[in-house]
């Protein structure tokens, strides 16, 4: 009986898995199948003639987008750690006066919409002449990342054995030298897991892109597929091939550092 039972459960989480991924197999499908098949009826559930010209459109029309998303994904992962790690630091090391006050509101900062948030942005870009610039962009996805990245850093820390910081005190290192050699190295899988959600946050953002770099020079994919499908709407396999070279780095990421998210995010949840 239980082991039908599990057969059965099996059984219906693999369809359910399947009809979740299928929007994205039927992506894949559509992005190697020719502008001439697409049209016919029914649509073909395979591609029988594969083609990689959407892949060659895609590569030759958005590979500027992919590199300002890469650039503006790596520039907002450097500012977070930059913000996040010694306020993390100082938040559950150091013992601050106050910190349970701002662990609260950065907590309800993560309940603020996007679109709320980029709203106020766009009033004060506008003032400062910061709109359609790339540093701005970066700023503003910073400001989701941060509050989740220094929650995360002060629950990690605060585990960290007093010991060692009186050890280092001893040894003659002052605050910052203890951040920097001690605090940091064993900080390893919360920095992996704050770089992987930044990073992730600024790929996939559109809110943000669409409000405040519209019209800007440098713009991030997200943004460069939503124009690619309003000025194309005949080859969509160029469009479908673009969301899947969009979606690789963080599919990649993803997988690769699964291990040390998983230890990231669970730290600090259990205290002897």
């Amino acid at each position: 009986m239980t082991t039908t039972r599990s057969w059965w459960k099996t059984c219906l989480g693999l369809f359910f898995t399947a009809l979740m991924l299928f929007p994205v197999y039927w992506i894949l499908n559509v992005s190697l199948t020719k502008t001439s098949d697409l049209r016919k009826s029914p649509p073909n559930l395979l591609p029988l003639n594969p083609t990689l010209e959407g892949y060659v459109a895609a590569f030759g029309q958005q590979l500027p987008h992919l590199t300002t998303s890469l650039i503006l994904g790596v520039a907002t992962v450097i500012l977070t750690l930059i913000i996040a790690a010694p306020a993390g630091y100082a938040m559950s090391l150091l013992r601050l006066p106050g910190r349970n006050t701002l662990g609260f509101i950065l907590l309800v900062a993560q309940m603020i919409p996007a679109v709320v948030m980029a709203m106020g942005f766009y009033a004060i870009y506008l003032r400062l002449g910061m709109l359609n610039t790339l540093p701005g962009l970066v700023l503003a996805n910073s400001t989701v990342a941060v509050p989740f990245a220094v929650l995360l850093f002060r629950a990690f820390m605060s585990g960290i054995p007093l010991e060692l910081l009186q050890a280092a005190k001893l040894d003659g290192a002052g605050v910052w030298r203890t951040f920097t050699m001690i605090v940091l190295p064993i900080s390893r899988n919360s920095i992996l897991t704050v770089s992987l959600f930044a990073f992730l946050w600024s790929w996939s953002d559109f809110i943000f892109a669409s409000t405040l770099n519209r019209s800007g020079d440098l713009i991030p994919i997200t943004l460069g597929i939503y124009k690619y499908i309003g000025n194309n709407t005949t080859q969509w396999n160029a469009i479908m091939a673009t969301a899947v070279i969009a979606s690789i780095p963080a599919a990649v990421l993803l997988v690769i550092a699964q291990r040390y998210v998983a230890a990231g995010v669970t730290a600090g949840a259990v205290k002897d």
